[in-house]
């Protein structure tokens, strides 16, 4: 497989996505969005397209924010700069993946693997979801005393509701493929060798549709529905921009890397 951190594929009318840093995790590494938003350019300028699916190589989707990739203790961690630079820095971080909810043509989400915070944004934010059934799925930033980044806490409402949003939200808990699909925030949740099957299927159903047709519908269903998660990931970036500058974010990362439950003091 090529060493690059994003792989392009496509079949005819159809792309795949694919993270490819497995040995990470596929978390959001500043090599990982930088690989993505400019594989997710050749999508959009590739006019013969009628869906593309995202995918994850190894056990993790995308395990959102690479806490641990610079190995230094969380309290050595710079607060600096200022909360509206983080929180600009936040939206860069963001945009690749909010980028998405750009795309005229239909996306399919194929959770190959656990999505966690981030990656847990970017599953909610493709159209169709096909997740593995034994694999997680959750926004856990409570449990790192941070708030939720990447639109999440505008998107799962929508999707499960307020209460199941608000009981996932605010405990941090991760969910099994097979319990997001009976909530309603999954199509399908399948074995994690279907999965890529399954989403290539949906694909090839939707690739013979008419296009014009298919990408009008999906602007209108969108519009109908009010959904608008880029303007919600910019104040949701404040609020998680405050929080990082926060001594509970400090022990949430720390726990976190020390594999311990933090003990968070509201500072």
């Amino acid at each position: 497989m090529s060493n690059n951190p994003v792989l392009l594929e496509i079949k005819g009318r159809i792309a795949q996505i694919t993270l490819n840093r497995p040995d990470n995790r596929n978390s959001m590494t500043a090599e990982m969005m930088t690989g993505f938003s400019e594989v997710l350019e050749q999508v959009k300028v590739n006019r013969d397209l009628r869906c593309l699916i995202i995918a994850g190589s190894g056990t993790s989707f995308c395990a959102g924010g690479d806490f641990g990739g610079d190995k230094k203790p969380a309290e050595e961690a710079p607060v600096e700069p200022a909360a509206l630079m983080r929180h600009e820095s936040l939206l860069n971080t963001y945009r690749s993946f909010l980028d998405i909810a750009r795309l005229d043509i239909p996306v399919i989400g194929a959770l190959t693997g656990h999505a966690i915070g981030g990656g847990f944004g970017l599953a909610l934010i493709c159209d169709i979801r096909v997740a593995n059934q034994d694999a997680l799925y959750g926004a856990n930033f409570a449990r790192l005393g941070l708030h939720s980044g990447m639109s999440i806490s505008y998107m799962l409402p929508r999707l499960v509701g307020v209460p199941r949003a608000a009981e996932l939200l605010f405990t941090g808990r991760r969910i099994d493929g097979a319990t997001a699909e009976r909530f309603g925030m999954m199509n399908y949740a399948v074995a994690a060798d279907q999965v890529l099957e399954k989403s290539w299927e949906l694909a090839r159903e939707i690739a013979v549709c008419a296009p014009v047709a298919v990408r009008m519908m999906k602007h209108s269903l969108y519009k109908n529905g009010d959904w608008d998660p880029n303007s919600a990931a910019f104040t949701e970036a404040m609020c998680q921009a405050k929080t990082f500058e926060m001594e509970d974010c400090k022990e949430g990362i720390r726990a976190l890397l020390e594999k311990r439950e933090p003990e968070f003091t509201g500072q």
